[in-house]
């Protein structure tokens, strides 16, 4: 029975919804980390905060990685958000990154920004894909 609950979980999420509750997990651990225990070292993103304080920052992350949580159980064609939010918050980090970067404020803001976009390139990726038709249940008696 509990192989029969995965396997019918596993076919609500698909593969899009998989993707989302991974990226969401990990944004909303990482807006987590940064409202409860940020970096002591901030030179990276000092361009954003000088606009918005962490927790702001942390919250949106936080958001971000709920929105993409909640659609990836959504029916397919109803994700869209999620693909949006992920990256829309990521993109004003890297940004940050690779000014600071260049002011020579941060001289590693280029790794930074190089793992974030690597980070978030499979996300845009993703969102482009299709998610694969299911397959027609078995009838009865069900094979194995």
């Amino acid at each position: 029975m509990r192989c029969t609950l995965l396997r019918r979980l596993k076919r609500q999420l698909g593969r899009r919804g998989a993707i989302l509750t991974c990226y969401g997990a990990v944004w909303t651990l990482y807006g987590t980390a940064q409202l409860l225990t940020p970096a002591a070292d901030q030179r990276g993103l000092s361009v954003l905060l000088n606009i918005v304080p962490l927790t702001v920052w942390a919250c949106g992350w936080i958001a971000a990685g709920v929105i993409a949580l909640v659609c990836a159980w959504a029916p397919p064609g109803r994700d869209a958000a999620a693909f949006l939010a992920l990256p829309l918050v990521v993109v004003p980090w890297m940004a940050s990154y690779l000014v600071t970067w260049m002011l020579g404020e941060f001289p590693r803001g280029w790794v930074a920004a190089a793992v974030w976009t690597a980070i978030t390139v499979p996300v845009l990726v993703v969102a482009g894909w299709p998610e694969p038709p299911r397959g027609k249940r078995a009838e009865p008696p069900y094979e194995s």
